[in-house]
């Protein structure tokens, strides 16, 4: 990157604390065509990240070429790691980016290791790789050959339309390893997703690169994920949005509620203290003083999902992750991944205890438990 002129030292004023500090810090820029955005590139020591042993996901190894995301999700639950940078887990995960500008070189050289096992590599479980930055640093082409010539099977989940650029070579990858792609699509009103990812592309556009994904030759899951309750929940909204992801053509899809971590907490709760202030009290009953939602919503939920998912031919598994193990997995959270899974179907979704769907506002479940640890897909 020819960005000398806009380079930032460590040392200079208004950088952050953190900075100095920051294993492997090359250089710290900013360039108009990325407006609002600052890059810390650092050579890393190592890319691929093994997932722990316990985990239920159908895969144990992970790349993250960048660390935080100029998409913005609201709810996004990697928020929290940006405090491990001395950053923190609102603004700065939107607009300070980690970018491991070795990774393709550092990515074949652990895939040469005689100790290699070609087991598969899933990317999008921390922060997208194909947000914005992937244009100017092109990490995506590099890493698929990689992984393609070690004859390691690949996974990649993103919502970034990015992706079409690399269709032709993740079809010709296909041919001699397995490709597993999904998109990540949970809002279909678009003024509602400007308000909670106002950095992702709009849902037609994701829509048409699921449509491009199948025009590829390849499988195309969508992750319905995560679902907000009282936001996004209504069987009006998840109908439609089953409906319009059916008929882009996607193989499959899951859907599972939001859990709200440390760190991602608070950055939603106050996206809904501005704009949903009358479900503010809702969600603090509903979550407790926990990150999860309560089993009876869970169930609720998948009472809901099911139907709506067989109904749309949409209840299929995924080379992403395994349906029935997700089912089994409690929730995630820091590179950790909750997932509720899909249950027996209910004819109209009524919520637990009274009869009323949570958005009526008449349901107050228990707090929610921390759940089982698992490791991250979304």
């Amino acid at each position: 990157m020819r960005w000398d002129g806009q380079e930032i030292q460590a040392d200079q004023a208004g950088a952050l604390p953190g900075l100095a500090r920051m294993a492997g810090l090359l250089r710290t820029v900013r360039t108009p065509e990325f407006a609002g955005i600052t890059f810390h590139e650092v050579a890393a020591r190592s890319v691929l990240n093994k997932v722990p042993e316990a985990s239920s996901m159908p895969f144990r190894w992970t790349v993250n070429p960048f660390r935080g995301c100029s998409h913005a999700c609201t709810y996004c639950y990697a928020r929290a790691t940006h405090r491990y940078l001395d950053m923190d887990t609102g603004a700065d995960f939107d607009t300070q980016i980690v970018v491991k500008v070795n990774a393709v070189e550092v990515l074949r050289r652990e895939l040469a290791r005689p100790g290699w096992t070609h087991e598969q590599v899933a990317l999008g479980t921390n922060t997208d790789p194909y947000q914005r930055a992937e244009g100017r640093y092109r990490f995506m082409p590099g890493i698929i050959e990689a992984l393609a010539e070690a004859r390691t099977p690949l996974s990649i989940l993103t919502k970034g339309t990015l992706l079409r650029r690399d269709l032709p070579l993740l079809a010709r990858v296909a041919e001699t390893v397995p490709v597993s792609l999904g998109v990540s699509l949970a809002v279909l009103d678009e003024d509602l997703q400007q308000l909670l990812e106002p950095g992702t592309p709009t849902p037609r556009a994701r829509l048409d690169l699921i449509r491009s994904i199948r025009d590829a030759g390849l499988d195309c899951h969508v992750m319905v994920a995560p679902i907000l309750p009282w936001v996004t929940d209504s069987r009006e909204h998840l109908d439609a949005l089953f409906a319009a992801v059916a008929d882009a053509g996607a193989s499959s899809a899951h859907a599972f509620p939001a859990h709200l971590r440390p760190g991602v907490r608070e950055w939603y709760l106050g996206w809904l203290t501005e704009h949903r202030p009358h479900l503010v009290a809702r969600y603090r009953r509903l979550y407790g003083r926990g990150s999860y939602v309560s089993a009876e919503y869970r169930d609720w939920l998948r009472e809901r999902t099911r139907p709506l998912l067989r109904r749309h031919g949409l209840a299929g598994r995924s080379g992403l992750r395994d349906v029935g193990d997700a089912e089994r997995a409690g929730a995630e959270a820091m590179g950790v991944m909750a997932a509720s899974g899909a249950a027996s179907a209910a004819s109209d979704g009524a919520a637990p205890g009274d009869g009323a769907r949570p958005g009526d506002g008449a349901w107050a479940p228990p707090s929610a438990p921390d759940a089982v640890m698992q490791q991250a897909l979304f």
